[in-house]
C-alpha cells in the first residue's frame, strides 16, 4: 500500500517528463478559465489525436466547467503509464487487450468500460510510388523492401498488423523488411518521408495524409476487430466529471463527429 502511494506521488511529479521521454507531453485540449472545477488526463491511442481535439470543442462547450489534458501515445505504452501509477482520468485504447490486462488488475473501473468505435487497417504508399496492389496477398510478389509497422508489442495497429501477416503466412518473409514506429503517427510519418516504400496504418490516420495514397484497405477477416474501449481509471479524482466526457463519447453529436474522420459505429 505504501509502495502504491509512493508511485502515485513520484508520477505527478515527474509525469510531464516521463511523457516527453515515451509517448509526448500532455496536451491541454481545453481552455482553463476560472469558472473551471475539474481538469481531466486522458490517455488516449494515437490515432484518436485528430478526431478527440475536434471533439473537445464540443464537450467544452456543454461542460464549461471541466477541462481536458490529453495524453496520446501507443496503447500498450499507456496501459503500462497507468500500471505504474500514472495519474489518469481516462483511458481509451486501440485496441482491448491493453483494457483487459488493466481490468485483471482492478486499474479500471469495469462499470464505466464501454467499446466506443471500430477500425480497419489500410495499406499506404508515397503519393509518387508506382506500386500498386489489388489483394494483400500479392505483397509477397511486390517490389518491396522497407515496410513501416506499428511495434508488435505495443502498437495495436502494429499487433493488427502482425496477426495479418501470420494469416497470410509471410511474417517470415517481411521480418528483415519491416520498418518499427513506436505509434501509428510515426508509421504514417515514415511512409510520408518516402524513407520506406508501404506502410500499414489505420485508415482513418490514411485520410488525413495529404502525403501518401491508399493502395487498398486490409480484409478484416485478417485481424481481429479493431474496437476502441474507454474506461475511468481506477482511483480518479473527480469520477464523475471522467464520466461526463466518456459519455459525451456515446452522444449523436460526438458519434457524428468520429464518423466524419472514418471511425465505425459499434
Amino acid at each position: 500500500m505504501q509502495r502504491s502511494k509512493m508511485l502515485k506521488l513520484v508520477w505527478a511529479s515527474l509525469f510531464t517528463w516521463l511523457m516527453a521521454m515515451g509517448c509526448g507531453a500532455p496536451r491541454l485540449a481545453t481552455d482553463v478559465s476560472t469558472e473551471t472545477k475539474s481538469r481531466l488526463t486522458v490517455s488516449a491511442a494515437t490515432s484518436l489525436q485528430d478526431v478527440l481535439d475536434e471533439i473537445a470543442h464540443q464537450f467544452i462547450n456543454a461542460h464549461p466547467t471541466i477541462a481536458i489534458d490529453y495524453n496520446f501515445g501507443a496503447s500498450g505504452a499507456l496501459q503500462r503509464q497507468i500500471e505504474q501509477g500514472a495519474p489518469v482520468d481516462i483511458f481509451f485504447a486501440a485496441a482491448t487487450q491493453p483494457m483487459d490486462e488493466l481490468e485483471q488488475q482492478d486499474l479500471i473501473e469495469p462499470h464505466s468500460r464501454q467499446n466506443i468505435l471500430r477500425n480497419r487497417l489500410a495499406v499506404v504508399a508515397p503519393l509518387d510510388s508506382p506500386l500498386a496492389i489489388g489483394d494483400v496477398s500479392q505483397l509477397d510478389a511486390m517490389r518491396v523492401s522497407r515496410l513501416a509497422v506499428g511495434e508488435f508489442r505495443s502498437v495495436p495497429a502494429g499487433q493488427y498488423t502482425q496477426q495479418v501477416f501470420e494469416n497470410l503466412n509471410l511474417l517470415k518473409a517481411f521480418h528483415s523488411k519491416f520498418v518499427f514506429g513506436n505509434n501509428v503517427r510515426s508509421v504514417l510519418a515514415a511512409v510520408e518521408s518516402g524513407h520506406v516504400d508501404l506502410g500499414i496504418v489505420y485508415a482513418t490516420d490514411a485520410a488525413i495524409s495529404q502525403q501518401t495514397k491508399v493502395l487498398m484497405t486490409v480484409p478484416a477477416n485478417l485481424h481481429r476487430p479493431i474496437i476502441y474501449p474507454i474506461a475511468l481509471v481506477q482511483g480518479s479524482g473527480q469520477p464523475e466529471a471522467a464520466q461526463a466526457f466518456i459519455d459525451f463519447l456515446t452522444t449523436d453529436i460526438a458519434q457524428s463527429i468520429f464518423q466524419d474522420f472514418g471511425f465505425g459505429a459499434i
